[in-house]
């Protein structure tokens, strides 16, 4: 969940690249039976919507902002999935707090992940690596726990995901 979070051009606040939340999907190979018990990595691409062109203003408590990602099992290659995320600010001040919560359409049917991230509003800052608790699924993902790593990768958001108990 965290690419947009990656611009906070979004938000209508300071224009930095800070993360991409949850996003997860199995690769095409995977099979029902095994769709959540198979580590695998995607690669997400955020979906160009609309940007905020008023005045630029630091993000307040509450302020919320939503961005979705095509994603991909290689970067270039066939779309395998698309995702949905919500952010909201739950703690103002430098770093922010922000909280985020994702659904993901996969072939074998949704995920769910979520995360709480600290981001610096410092515009040199790097984008922050993080892990993302995944929370459960629907169809060959019931039941599904684990985590999504995200880091970035070029144009896209690399997601490597572990299920577990």
């Amino acid at each position: 969940m965290l690419r947009s979070i990656r611009t906070y051009g979004a938000l209508g606040a300071v224009g930095m690249a800070a993360a991409a939340a949850l996003v997860t999907a199995a690769p095409a190979s995977a099979t029902a039976s095994s769709a959540a018990d198979d580590d695998f990595t995607l690669y997400a691409k955020e979906v160009p919507g609309e940007e905020d062109q008023g005045e630029e203003q630091m993000p307040k408590l509450g302020d919320a902002f939503s961005f979705a990602d095509d994603l991909y099992q290689d970067k270039g290659g066939d779309k395998v999935g698309r995702d949905g995320v919500v952010c909201t600010v739950v703690r103002a001040g430098d770093p922010m707090d922000i909280q985020c919560v994702g659904t993901f359409v996969l072939s074998g049917g949704q995920l769910t992940a979520q995360v709480l991230m600290s981001v610096p509003l410092d515009e040199s800052a790097a984008p922050p690596v993080f892990d993302a608790s995944i929370t459960g699924g629907t169809d060959d993902y019931r039941g599904a726990s684990g985590q999504v790593h995200f880091t970035d990768d070029g144009d896209y958001q690399r997601l490597d995901f572990k299920f577990g108990d």
